[in-house]
């Protein structure tokens, strides 16, 4: 059996669900495990005829390791080709660096902190022109797009951490329409609910750290495409080898051994979300809760039709308090913890605002919240003991 037929190729009917927790029903090839052999090697021997053994030659570039994983995400996203690589910053460096300089991109002024500074790093340094909207206002991304000179569109389906909602096949639509191509980093959106290369979609990306690996003890990043033959994805890929940004074997088992309970993670983490943001919705305390499930949201439509299996774990508290008293309460809680990152098992808290970089458009009363899968009274609890006091 060789490496290839390790992993049987799952049918577009198979539920997704099955797919992750059987790893694509790989059993390894030569010993029979259900669980991937870990391929610690660096570098690998040729054969007689100078040939290589597997197609791997120096891990930099590949390992099989990495194989098992990027079948079950390529199957995952419905993509032409996937990539891990050793973070989410690094899947994003791979696509934003494909810009040619002189171009512009479109993006959300509010979105993940870490990919706004490395655009306003490649306007600093390399010529390329910037052009933000706001997300979920009617018209502005239309508006933000230059025909012609505009060569990506970067969005986020929900955005971190205000959680407006942007139309992923309206945004696909009006960037192939001037000639560009549409980024989709889909971190908190992963494809049980959203699927943004059949949404229209060219790449996805996602920190792997977060819901696909789901235990806070890995690293790692996700790339996929909808054509690996474009020039665009051959640049990327080099990228990925030449900048050195490839995970470790290690990493890469843990991240497909998080994946494999990812759907009962997701499914717990949506359902506690949900009951908080309906709990806190109008508290004395509030001034909002930001969460794309409620009714209320102005994007609940838009993510009611791209959000197909769940709103996420992933919600925001105004609080009626200023810089100092919102990040007071993150520290006052006994259950959540005040970390940053999000997609876990362990519920997190973190005053946003307080870890941005100047200049933020992020609000200073904003507490930002991964739910996880805890039972889910002890999370209210939790939350209404850390407010207690708050705009009284």
């Amino acid at each position: 059996m060789s490496e290839e037929s390790a992993t049987q190729d799952m049918t577009d009917a198979q539920d997704p669900r099955t797919l992750l927790a059987q790893a694509m029903h790989y059993t390894d090839p030569a010993t029979g495990a259900v669980s991937p052999p870990i391929h610690m090697a660096s570098t690998y021997a040729r054969d007689a005829d100078y040939g290589l053994v597997a197609g791997a030659s120096y891990s930099r570039a590949d390992n099989p390791t990495y194989r098992t994983v990027e079948r079950v995400l390529r199957e995952l996203d419905g993509a032409a080709e996937s990539l891990v690589l050793s973070s989410g910053m690094a899947a994003i460096a791979c696509v934003l660096e494909t810009v040619p300089s002189g171009k512009r991109v479109a993006a959300p002024t509010v979105i993940y902190h870490g990919t706004l500074e490395y655009l306003e790093g490649l306007a600093a340094h390399r010529g390329v022109e910037l052009d933000f909207f706001k997300a979920g206002e009617p018209g502005a991304l239309e508006a933000a797009i230059r025909p012609g000179e505009t060569d990506l569109v970067w969005i986020e389906p929900i955005v971190n951490p205000t959680w407006a909602v942007v139309d992923v096949a309206a945004a696909a639509e009006s960037a192939h329409a001037a000639g560009a191509a549409l980024a989709v980093d889909a971190t908190c959106t992963p494809a049980l609910t959203t699927r943004p290369l059949a949404l229209g979609a060219d790449m996805v990306v996602q920190s792997g750290t977060k819901y696909l690996g789901g235990h806070s003890d890995v690293v790692a990043g996700v790339l996929s495409t909808a054509d690996a033959e474009s020039p665009r994805w051959a640049r990327a890929r080099r990228l990925r080898s030449l900048a050195g940004g490839v995970l470790g074997p290690m990493e890469a088992w843990l991240l497909l051994r998080g994946m494999r309970t990812m759907a009962l993670r997701w499914e717990r983490a949506c359902d506690n979300a949900m009951a908080i943001a309906r709990h806190f919705d109008g508290h004395p305390a509030l001034d909002g809760v930001l969460y794309p499930g409620l009714e209320t949201h102005p994007g609940h439509a838009t993510a009611a039709r791209q959000m197909t299996g769940g709103f996420g774990g992933m919600l925001s508290l105004l609080l009626k308090a200023d810089f100092a008293g919102t990040q007071r309460v993150a520290t006052r809680t006994r259950v959540i913890l005040p970390a940053t990152s999000l997609g876990g098992v362990e519920s997190l808290i973190e005053h946003r605002k307080a870890i941005e970089p100047p200049g933020s458009a992020v609000p200073d009363n904003l507490l930002r919240l991964s739910i996880g899968i805890e039972a889910v009274e002890d999370l209210i609890a939790d939350l209404e003991q850390a407010l207690a006091g708050v705009g009284g």
